[in-house]
């Protein structure tokens, strides 16, 4: 059985382009702050569930996927931690990343205020150090072409960015092709492998 490509598929928008970390330490206490790229809740909270360290005093997380958000204060004062964390995430206008600050006291306190601004801080320069990248909803489709057209195919995904998976063989002596491309471009490229062999290759959109 062919294999399904996977590919992220909300809508466009920046996240990290890699798991990162940071550490810093603040009147004593050490924020050791985690941030990784995710496409799901599930997965965000199976990222913090992996680093979380039962021996540290705190370990406060914020995540945002497709516009949905959650933060959690793991003890510390209500307010003072995941939501300055979730604040950074928004503030820098990320989505799809999850954010752990792991914090081991250091005996000095930090009062509210200066709560908020640590766990904001530590947060916020970890993900600015992060690299980024641009997610573009993405689109497949199944092309079933006839050997004599092939090439006119191969450069119609080059010209609107297709990119080829799967190439399945059948015994009517044609090939059958898998192709992710952007979203916006799924339309054109339907229309202009219609054009170009006066409708004999159509490009069906996959679930459709």
């Amino acid at each position: 059985m062919r294999a399904r490509l996977m590919y992220p598929i909300h809508c466009r928008y920046w996240t990290i382009a890699e798991d990162y970390m940071h550490q810093v330490e603040l009147k004593k206490s050490l924020f050791i702050t985690t941030a990784w790229p995710v496409t799901s809740a599930a997965e965000a909270l199976a990222h913090i569930e992996g680093a979380s360290d039962p021996t540290a005093s705190h370990n406060c997380y914020a995540f945002k996927v497709a516009g949905s958000a959650r933060s959690n204060d793991d003890g510390e004062p209500s307010g003072t931690a995941g939501r300055p964390i979730l604040g950074a995430i928004e503030a820098d206008g990320l989505d799809g990343v999850c954010v752990l600050v792991v914090r081991y006291f250091g005996g000095t306190k930090l009062g509210a205020g200066g709560l908020v601004r640590a766990y904001a801080s530590a947060a916020r320069d970890c993900l600015r150090a992060a690299p980024k990248v641009f997610i573009k909803a993405q689109s497949e489709l199944s092309v079933t072409t006839t050997f004599e057209h092939l090439s006119t195919v191969y450069n119609l995904l080059a010209r609107y960015g297709g990119k080829t998976g799967a190439e399945d063989y059948n015994d009517k002596g044609q090939v059958c092709l898998q192709i992710m491309l952007d979203a916006d471009q799924a339309e054109p490229l339907q229309q202009a492998l219609a054009d170009a062999t006066s409708g004999r290759v159509k490009a069906r959109l996959v679930g459709s």
